[in-house]
């Protein structure tokens, strides 16, 4: 499968670096000579220098015959005409990054005019999970399936929690009782698992759960976990991202102050939105961060351009007391270091937007099989949560699951059935029609026949064993 990146920025880079890693074959496109050698070194992949709206430019780099192309350069219009000119040239299938909320009227026209398929907004993307993570404080992380009848949530275990030295199947039964699973495990040394009942976790792993959001919440009732709703929200840093999301939480009826350094992009934003505090100053100034009383607020969301700066206001607003507090990095290697000083909730924008992509990747190769309606990285990207509808071309439909073999590192977790979420028990079987989500561990799954033994899941490197 050939596939174009017009752009190689932090999201063009990232999503390459995906893709290789899955073995298609990959082009990248850029004007900066010292970008495309970067991806070439590291890579190893072809690269072209010129101008993504350039019909020689993409002409070299095979866009003619190319299954996808993404344009991901900075510019929105740039994109555009991107796509538009590879759509002409013969490209399959055209994804634009547009990030300005301008287009966002009128989205369905520009990309029927333009010959857009798909349309990727990291900023839009990124807001929307923080604001999952404010609705549910006692999340690391949050993802939605089934839109959004069922919930995965990772969280870090105490050293006072019931959980701790305990295995699973020795829990009490009010947790037996809800609607739930332990679908994965994340240790300290980055060792990832997929449990089964006689798994004790310890204090520090990283547990994932999934299940109906009323049993989650209830689980973290039990945990003594729950966090009262967050009201009001203190943002640092006034770009794309924290104006999507002020819009966001002004919906849900949360009060939001951003401090921005910029005067223009300050009064941008109070003319945008009128109900959000804008604080015009440097929000890395401990003092001013004092006067605005960022102690009081609820949550604390840490969104300036420099990682760096996320980290140590993050850092500074935990050891404050703030209740819940989220950073955005795009530095994979900054994962590790914000979980060494107990920041789990880490937001990366070019890993959200990559991952969008990987699923149309793998739709489009597999575009006779089950349809794969949704796909997260979790674990720090060492396994994978997707949700497919199972198809009469589904294999073992009506077996029950004790009967099945199953590739090692494939867990089913939920079926979810007309109305109904099923947690799958050893009797219970896969149906046409079924939303089946998987948790995948070292397998790169393209259809849910891919998850049986005698099936040709494709092996993703860096594996872990089960427990």
């Amino acid at each position: 499968m050939k596939i174009v990146i017009v752009g190689n920025g932090k999201v063009g880079f990232s999503l390459a670096e995906q893709l290789v890693r899955e073995k298609y074959d990959v082009v990248i496109v850029d004007l900066r000579e010292d970008t495309l050698r970067r991806a070439a070194d590291a890579l190893d992949i072809m690269s072209v220098k010129g101008n993504g709206i350039s019909a020689a430019t993409l002409i070299e780099a095979g866009a003619p015959d190319a299954d996808l192309l993404v344009a991901a350069t900075n510019s929105d219009e740039i994109n555009m005409v991107c796509c538009l000119t590879a759509k002409h040239l013969g490209a399959k299938y055209a994804i634009a990054r547009i990030r300005n909320p301008e287009y966002n009227t009128g989205l369905s026209d520009l990309k029927r005019n333009m010959g857009i398929d798909m349309v990727i907004n990291p900023e839009n993307a990124t807001a929307v999970e923080i604001s999952r993570l404010l609705r549910f404080p006692p999340a690391a992380n949050i993802e939605t399936f089934c839109r959004g009848r069922v919930e995965l949530i990772g969280f870090r275990l105490l050293e006072e929690d019931f959980l701790v030295n305990r295995p699973l199947h020795a829990l009490s039964d009010q947790v037996k009782q809800l609607s739930l699973l332990f679908c994965a495990v994340e240790r300290p040394g980055g060792e990832v698992v997929i449990p089964n009942g006689s798994f004790v976790p310890q204090a520090g792993d990283k547990l994932y759960l999934i299940g109906r959001p009323s049993s989650l919440d209830q689980f973290f009732r039990l945990l003594g976990r729950y966090s009262p709703k967050v009201k009001s929200v203190f943002i640092v840093g006034g770009g794309k991202i924290s104006l999507y999301l002020s819009a966001v939480l002004e919906k849900m009826k949360m009060r939001v102050k951003i401090v921005e350094i910029q005067k223009d992009r300050c009064r941008f934003i109070s003319e945008r939105l009128p109900h959000t505090t804008v604080i015009c100053g440097d929000g890395t100034d401990q003092e001013l961060l004092e006067s605005e009383r960022m102690t009081a607020s609820d949550a604390f969301v840490a969104l300036t351009d420099r990682d760096e700066d996320n980290l140590i206001l993050s850092l500074y607003a935990m050891q404050k007391g703030v209740q819940k507090v989220v950073t955005k990095s795009n530095r994979q290697n900054y994962a590790g270091i914000a979980q060494t000083i107990g920041l789990d909730s880490v937001i990366s924008p070019k890993l959200i937007t990559a991952a969008q992509i990987l699923q149309v990747v793998r739709g489009m190769q597999n575009s006779q099989g089950s349809v794969m309606n949704t796909l997260y990285r979790i674990a720090d990207g060492s396994a994978e949560a997707m949700e497919f509808t199972a198809s009469a071309n589904t294999r073992h439909l009506g077996v029950p699951l004790k009967d099945l073999q199953l590739r090692k590192g494939i867990l089913i977790a939920v079926l979810a059935r007309g109305g109904d979420i099923i947690i799958p028990e050893g009797s219970s079987s896969i149906r046409e029609g079924d939303s089946v989500i998987l948790i995948s561990r070292d397998l790169r799954i393209l259809d849910l026949n891919d998850i049986y033994e005698d099936e040709g899941a494709f092996p993703v490197p860096g594996g872990s064993n089960e427990h």
